[in-house]
């Protein structure tokens, strides 16, 4: 690719939400480019997926206090933080309980990260990349609490960019568009729901977790150094079409 293989070398990575999808996409990434990696996330884990990466796997709730002061408890150095811990439930979040998960995860739990991470990124000047959508930008009728936990991810990012900037602390996002994974194979095989995906999509391709990771992982180089409170699509067109 066009990174240097050893950009991260002597550099600690956390992702949450990375031991899958495109959390687990941006792990192996970064691990590629010499960062020790930890992947945190709710077990149990696809194993293999990592296997010879030097990724650790850790397990992290990221809905609870005590669940993320053990994790960073245990990490000496901290240079990156990526957030990618999120979930849906598409139809139930029009009703209050699910709503109420889905922002507890996606939006408080990166909050909650965030700030237990500070300290230690303050002394490396490290960063953070969130993990914002598509549903930053548009509503989504069947998903209020995804779209509102991503908005707020949005302007969370844009806040702490101001908040944290003393520090030395960079925070960005990026805004996946319709990336092929599990979680959207529904969709990839329905023709008649992935037609309008891809007639939208300038690039007329799903995008990939690779495709998400390479932008993170830019993120996080020297070359996005007077980059912060940026939130980047990648979406291959689909937010301005």
């Amino acid at each position: 690719m066009t990174f240097s293989t050893d950009i991260f070398k002597g550099k600690t990575a956390l992702v949450t939400g990375g031991t899958q999808g495109i959390g687990g996409a941006i792990a192996r990434k970064l691990a590629s480019l010499g960062a020790q990696v930890i992947a945190a996330g709710l077990p149990p884990f696809a194993t293999e997926e990592f296997k010879d990466t030097g990724i650790t796997l850790a397990s992290l709730n990221v809905t609870s206090d005590e669940s993320v002061k053990q994790l960073l408890a245990d990490i000496q150095q901290l240079d990156i933080v990526i957030n990618c811990a999120g979930i849906i439930k598409r139809g139930a979040e029009l009703e209050i309980d699910a709503f109420e998960q889905v922002i507890a995860v996606n939006l408080n739990g990166t909050m909650r990260v965030c700030a237990a991470a500070r300290s230690l990124l303050k002394e490396s000047k490290g960063c953070i990349v969130n993990t914002a959508s598509m549903l930053s930008f548009f509503g989504g009728g069947l998903v209020p609490g995804y779209s509102a936990s991503k908005g707020g991810i949005a302007q969370l990012t844009k806040s702490l960019a101001i908040a944290y900037a003393a520090d030395g602390i960079r925070v960005n996002a990026v805004a996946p568009g319709w990336i092929a994974t599990p979680l959207t194979q529904a969709l990839q095989d329905d023709p008649q729901r992935a037609g309008p995906i891809l007639q939208r999509t300038p690039l007329n391709r799903w995008g990939t977790p690779e495709d998400v990771g390479n932008v993170t992982a830019f993120l996080c180089t020297p070359a996005a150094s007077f980059m912060t409170g940026t939130i980047v699509p990648v979406d291959g067109g689909y937010l301005i079409s």
